[in-house]
């Protein structure tokens, strides 16, 4: 890496000539150029692997050359040189796939780190590469399935997402793959050799929240009874996915936006000041406008987790993605399962097509599941599906029968499992329909002390 190609790019004869010397004494091959133009045409004859250049230039400005380098097939990793009043600018080149940007004067620490980061970039790219074969030949990008035009979008923006170091906020319906997308952008990341480390925002108490991701020192509080790493801590070098932020409670939000903000934070109880390097991609099944809107989700946390938005459409409106899912969901399960089932039949295939799918991916890969454990054939046949799945084809909904007698907390009961079954085991689904929060629906079911093996199956 010592031995990479570096091209500089500004206008400023000082500045430019400050950088050549700084990183050919870190031992990088170096050339310069005073504007855009003559570093476009630099970079077709020197072949840099980083293109480093200021934002503000004549002829042609930082924006203007990172889109010309983007057509080129070698696609150099490019580090944006900006001032305080052009932060905003150079957040947008970063949306258009700059690798990061760093303010003038440059701090040299963090300077060397980008650009160490940067180069590693390239070995991403070329999985990047094989990826869009994928898409083009297999209709796959890594795990993610589907070919439409709005999963090519969100392949897209996870393409220019990957190799940075910007925050992610992903949303979608529960069940369309957030955690798989959040996981196949830290597989293409630089960071992948380091931890990724999920937390549902929603699923841990709020009085708890706090602590699994701060950490704690012995004694913070009752009940803390040694020291313990939070997960900021826990996915030092790597990433961190924050499902259902916008669950947290605004308190906590702000306590986190400080950490986003600076890069460091206290442990619950600590007095020691402590810094990670972590990259963060959140989810949310909410529209993250709608609640901001709302005051679930603070506006400044927003715009400071939203510098890479992606939307993951929900199934009903990419029913052309079914059929291969379910041919991947099939590879899956023959080979778990010791089967050879080939497909489905026509049939099946109507069944699904015509479904709305209220619990996207999740509830197909259920459905699948179940259906080749079931199946006496080569092809699964609609019998083969569960019975109040065919039953909502036909326009039917599971009835709720109650004898008179029933106690209130007994009809309470039998109302929220039968919503469980018709959502396929989807809480939040059916905390939706319920008009309940998901926590309360959580609280519920812990109250109910069911055995692991009849809630187990329940899914987020």
């Amino acid at each position: 890496m010592r031995k990479a190609k570096i091209l500089i790019a500004d206008d400023e004869s000082t500045s430019r000539r400050g950088l050549q010397e700084l990183l050919g004494s870190w031992g990088y091959e170096v050339a310069a150029a005073a504007d855009g133009e003559e570093a476009l045409q630099k970079a077709s004859e020197f072949r840099p692997a980083l293109v480093i250049t200021d934002l503000v230039m004549p002829k042609m400005d930082g924006l203007a050359l990172l889109q010309a380098l983007k057509d080129d097939t070698a696609s150099p990793s490019l580090i944006i040189l900006t001032g305080q009043g052009t932060i905003e600018t150079a957040v947008e080149a970063m949306r258009e796939g700059a690798y990061d940007y760093i303010t003038k004067p440059v701090d040299v620490g963090r300077l060397r780190l980008l650009v160490e980061k940067a180069l590693e970039r390239a070995a991403v790219l070329k999985e990047v590469k094989l990826l869009r074969h994928q898409v083009r030949h297999l209709g796959r990008f890594g795990r993610l399935v589907g070919n439409t035009q709005g999963m090519k979008e969100f392949y897209r923006l996870m393409e220019l997402a990957a190799p940075s170091t910007a925050p992610v906020l992903i949303w979608g319906e529960s069940g369309t793959g957030k955690e798989l997308a959040a996981r196949t952008i830290h597989d293409l990341s630089p960071r992948k050799q380091a931890p990724f480390v999920p937390i549902n925002c929603a699923a841990i108490p709020e009085t708890l929240l706090e602590s699994e991701i701060l950490g704690h020192e012995k004694g913070a509080f009752t009940g803390a009874t040694d020291r313990r790493m939070g997960c900021f801590e826990l996915a030092d070098g790597g990433t961190i996915f924050l499902d259902e932020v916008s669950e947290m409670k605004v308190p906590t939000q702000a306590k986190f936006l400080r950490i986003l903000q600076e890069g460091s934070f206290r442990r619950l109880g600590g007095k020691t000041e402590l810094r990670v390097d972590v990259r963060i991609v959140a989810a949310t099944n909410k529209d993250p406008a709608q609640a901001v809107h709302d005051g679930l989700l603070r506006e400044d946390l927003y715009y400071r987790l939203n510098v890479f938005g992606l939307h993951l459409p929900p199934l009903r409106e990419r029913r052309e993605d079914i059929p291969p899912l379910v041919q991947s969901f099939l590879e899956e399960f023959n080979t778990k399962y010791g089967k050879a089932v080939r497909g489905v039949d026509e049939g099946t295939l109507t069944v699904f097509t015509e479904h709305d799918w209220p619990g996207n991916v999740r509830e197909l890969r259920n459905v699948l599941e179940r259906a080749i454990l079931v199946t006496q054939g080569k092809m699964i046949a609609p019998t083969d599906l569960p019975p109040d799945f065919r039953a909502q084809r036909h326009g039917q909904t599971p009835e709720l029968v109650l004898n008179v007698g029933t106690t209130i907390d007994a009809a309470e009961k039998s109302l929220i499992m039968k919503t469980l079954e018709r959502t396929n085991q989807n809480k939040t689904r059916a905390a939706e329909i319920l008009g309940i929060s998901l926590k309360t629906l959580h609280n519920k079911l812990a109250r109910y002390r069911e055995a692991p093996s009849s809630t187990a199956e329940a899914k987020e």
